[in-house]
């Protein structure tokens, strides 16, 4: 951040106005207290298995808004470097983000990117619609290109009840790439190393009138078959009382599920396996 004067006063770039990006504010002033400034001086060689990476992301749209749910596991190469890691953070009251990839880069990113929505909202006294949301992300993402060259790769997963959509309010989901590209989702999304086994799990079990709770389910069987089949991806662990977060958005706003309500949904889960190892089946809608 720009520095004080002799006096102990903050400096003139705090009085000038400019931008409601707090972003390009920092860029402009302090761009080496950017998560995208380079870490490591231009040809050092970057090994990506000595950074905890993180995985899996995934998130669909449920009757009432949309559900967004992350395993807990971060891998440092053939290690297990945490067992309860959070992948899936709010943004805003009607926004979250979760991420798959570099852990500490992504960590830093969710943090300047909820202060990238809350200034902006009080320096142009209204939040940002949705999809200039998704557009500011892909643009931060953009700004990590060189780090992603170099195997610190970033990709987020965005998730929003749009409240000023066409017919009403609705849940949304924007995926991206690690070169900042943006494409919004329909129905359902997953981000992470474990994501064509979560993929396969929800295009069998996903359908638009799903309750939270059937949602939340859907969810959990999903990582559940990502644990399965990816060692990157941690399963519920009923003994360490460690399960995936899960968070849902709807006209209410965003709302963690409780742990109580999680235990009890991934218990379920494992129960379920119990009886059918390979998971449930498709029900008609």
């Amino acid at each position: 951040m720009p520095g004080n004067d002799s006096a102990g006063l903050p400096d003139e770039a705090f009085f000038t106005p400019g931008t409601s990006s707090f972003t390009e504010f920092l860029a402009a002033h302090r761009p080496g207290l950017l998560p995208t400034a380079p870490a490591l001086p231009p040809g050092v060689p970057v090994a990506p298995g000595r950074f905890p990476h993180g995985t899996t992301v995934l998130a669909l749209t449920f009757r009432d808004g949309v559900l967004i749910a992350g395993d807990r596991r971060a891998t440092m190469g053939n290690l297990i470097a945490q067992r309860d890691l959070e992948k899936v953070h709010p943004a805003d009251e009607h926004t979250a983000v979760a991420f798959a990839g570099t852990v500490g880069l992504a960590l830093d990113m969710v943090r300047l990117y909820q202060v990238e929505l809350a200034h902006f909202e009080k320096i142009e006294g209204v939040p940002m619609t949705l999809g200039a949301k998704a557009t500011r992300l892909a643009a931060m993402i953009r700004q990590n290109l060189a780090q992603a060259m170099r195997g610190l790769v970033v990709v987020p997963l965005l998730v929003g009840y749009d409240l000023t959509g066409p017919g009403g309010g609705r849940g949304r989901i924007f995926g991206f790439d690690a070169a900042g590209g943006l494409y919004e989702k329909q129905d359902f999304h997953v981000e992470g190393s474990g994501s064509p086994y979560a993929r396969g799990a929800l295009k069998k079990l996903y359908r638009p009138s799903l309750t939270r709770r059937e949602a939340a389910l859907a969810a959990l069987q999903a990582l559940y078959d990502a644990a399965d089949d990816d060692s990157a991806t941690g399963g519920p662990d009923l003994h360490r009382r460690i399960y995936p977060v899960l968070s849902a958005i709807t006209e209410d706003g965003y709302e963690r599920l409780p742990g109580p309500e999680t235990e009890e949904l991934a218990r379920e889960t494992v129960r379920q396996r119990a009886t059918r190892p390979d998971g449930p089946h498709a029900t008609a809608d």
